[in-house]
């Protein structure tokens, strides 16, 4: 088949929509070298759907990431690689392949996507916004900023800021340092000496 060659990622608390697989086979034959990414919505607590025909009617795509009308693609920007998000993406085997797949010196959470996007771009992959590629995903209990993946974040941020030259998750850093938990010196971010008002959290 013409997308035989087509690799489809979900994380695993992520459920398709009925049109994510036909709208990924669509960009893929419109932009067989970018790195596609759909619209994901954040399902509230208590509701779990039992079948895909339920899921358009929830369709509510997180506002941190374009969404195209359903059947457009929009070719990002050379900046917005730093929106892309690895809960839903699709890719031609040829161009994973170019990219090179996830750096497996990344650690738990945090971090990885964002290095998968950037070093997509180094080598002259787009990204495109996929409209109706959607994904829907799962409740579970979270914590904002994630304490429990401090550490995670600390690490693999600093081997982020070594490659590309900045930290991502800028907005996490801010709320651990807020709250006391980290503090930025001239060689990056590390945890605080006095581990911040949190600390019980961790």
């Amino acid at each position: 088949a013409a997308d035989a060659g087509l690799l489809v990622f979900l994380d695993a608390d992520c459920l398709p929509g009925p049109g994510l697989l036909d709208r990924y086979r669509a960009a893929a034959a419109a932009h067989p070298g970018a790195l596609l990414c759909g619209p994901v919505t954040y399902l509230p607590d208590g509701v779990k759907p039992e079948n895909a025909d339920a899921l358009p009617a929830l369709t509510a795509p997180h506002a941190a990431r374009p969404a195209p009308p359903d059947g457009e693609n929009v070719v990002a920007g050379p900046d917005d690689h730093r929106l892309f998000w690895s809960l839903s993406f699709a890719v031609t085997a040829a161009t994973w392949t170019t990219i090179g797949g996830f750096d497996e010196q990344y650690e738990g959470y945090g971090g990885e996507d964002t290095d998968l996007a950037y070093t997509a771009r180094k080598a002259g992959v787009p990204l495109v916004w996929v409209g109706g590629a959607h994904a829907y995903h799962q409740y579970h209990p979270t914590s904002s900023p994630p304490w429990q993946h401090l550490d995670d974040i600390l690490r693999n941020g600093r081997l982020f800021a070594a490659r590309w030259g900045f930290w991502p998750m800028q907005g996490w850093l801010d709320a651990f340092a807020a709250a006391g938990a980290i503090e930025h010196t001239p060689t990056g971010w590390r945890r605080s000496a006095t581990g911040g008002s949190n600390a019980e959290s961790l």
